[in-house]
């Protein structure tokens, strides 16, 4: 369905996991599929993804951004994906107009990275929606990103969907090769989730501060930091529904949710 003029888009949060679940059939795969076919046709799409970290804020302005293969030690056939979906570097010129808590810098060169098309190409197997990323200034706080994605609220009304894609809960240090969840990512990811539900985001913008538990989960903050992106594009009477809600892998979240 298309979106109609003034309508809001969705806004998503997807948490991506292996990227294995870009070319294996499985719950998470499915989960993405079902999302995209529920939402209005968007214009283009901005994506957040854990796996582009920067000095300074950048957007991708490449007419055909390539496909970046930026894991190892996979099966082949996942090295030879393509997804060719087009840029929008006219959505890129619009970024750079509206954020106004960071200069925003155009990376004609980047591609687009398997925290973005490991899941569009679920979402959007046709690869005819255009695509841009926004990377993350690994130098700033996570109030920063908070209130920059505050900022990217007027694309909602201009049929830009705005997806995160990272995890809740990613430690791939104590990482297991089956499908379990260790008790304390199991504990993190349901402290997040009533969070989201009662709209505490102050408490998921201080993480830190939730004990242990966030400790373990969020070792690093790449794949969290795409999670304040969304939440801060949520309006009142947003409603929230979660379409993935499982750990895996011992210490991965898979939990995904719409909102809008």
């Amino acid at each position: 369905m298309e979106i109609e003029s003034g309508v809001r888009m969705p806004v998503l949060f997807v948490g991506h996991g292996s990227p294995n679940n870009a070319v294996e059939e499985n719950e998470f795969s499915r989960a993405w599929a079902r999302a995209g076919g529920s939402l209005p046709r968007p214009r283009a799409v901005l994506c957040v993804s854990a796996h582009w970290e920067t000095n300074g804020t950048r957007v991708t302005a490449a007419e055909r951004p390539g496909t970046i293969h930026d894991f190892y030690g996979f099966p082949r056939p996942l090295y030879e994906v393509s997804y060719p979906a087009p840029g929008a570097p006219e959505l890129a010129h619009r970024v750079r107009e509206i954020v106004r808590r960071a200069a925003v810098l155009p990376d004609p060169a980047r591609g687009l990275d398997h925290g973005a098309w490991a899941v569009l190409r679920r979402m959007y197997p046709e690869a005819e929606t255009p695509v841009v990323q926004l990377s993350l200034d690994r130098t700033r706080e996570p109030s920063h990103h908070y209130e920059l994605g505050k900022e990217l609220a007027g694309l909602r009304r201009e049929g830009v969907l705005i997806v995160g894609s990272g995890n809740i809960v990613h430690n791939l240090g104590v990482m297991v090769g089956e499908d379990a969840a260790f008790d304390w990512a199991v504990e993190f990811d349901d402290t997040i989730r009533r969070l989201i539900l009662s709209g505490d985001h102050d408490a998921i913008v201080r993480y830190p501060d939730l004990g242990r538990a966030a400790r373990l989960s969020v070792p690093t903050n790449e794949h969290f930091l795409p999670l304040l992106y969304v939440l801060a594009l949520r309006d009142e009477g947003d409603e929230i529904r979660f379409f993935a809600d499982r750990v895996t892998l011992g210490s991965i979240s898979m939990r995904s949710l719409r909102i809008g």
